[in-house]
């Protein structure tokens, strides 16, 4: 998993997929976090994202370093303790005037049975399941 959040963190961006009916969604997200143990991600609970996994928690997200890719599907579990949104904003303190630990609108999400695939043109893919 630690390979994942570092590959992730040198990207900056990665683009999140969900699906809204029988509509697949992507967006840029930023925000990525190691904590408990559990590799986790960060949005607001009014924003369409945030109802679209609630629907169906089934996501994947890609990001490309320039020579690699990072595949990363999963089902997002949402965690509501006030202990790993304080972290998120610790680590993303740009984020402090938008959102707050203690609001009714910061969500952070968690991956469960995780399945990253690393690929580039010229190697044979590798798998990370965490």
């Amino acid at each position: 998993m630690k390979s994942v959040y570092e590959f992730i963190k040198k990207c900056g961006v990665y683009y999140l997929a969900t699906v809204e009916g029988d509509q697949p969604r992507v967006r840029p997200f930023g925000t990525i976090n190691i904590f408990d143990g559990k590799l986790y991600i960060q949005t607001g609970k009014v924003k369409p994202v945030s109802k679209q996994i609630s629907a169906d928690p089934k996501v994947e997200l890609s990001c490309f370093d320039g020579t690699t890719w990072l595949r990363l599907s999963g089902i997002l579990v949402n965690d509501d303790r006030i202990e790993p949104k304080i972290d998120m904003l610790k680590h993303f303190p740009e984020l402090k005037s938008i959102y707050a630990a203690d609001d009714d609108n910061t969500q952070v999400l968690y991956f469960k049975d995780a399945k990253a695939v690393f690929s580039t043109f010229t190697a044979p893919p590798k798998v990370v399941e965490f």
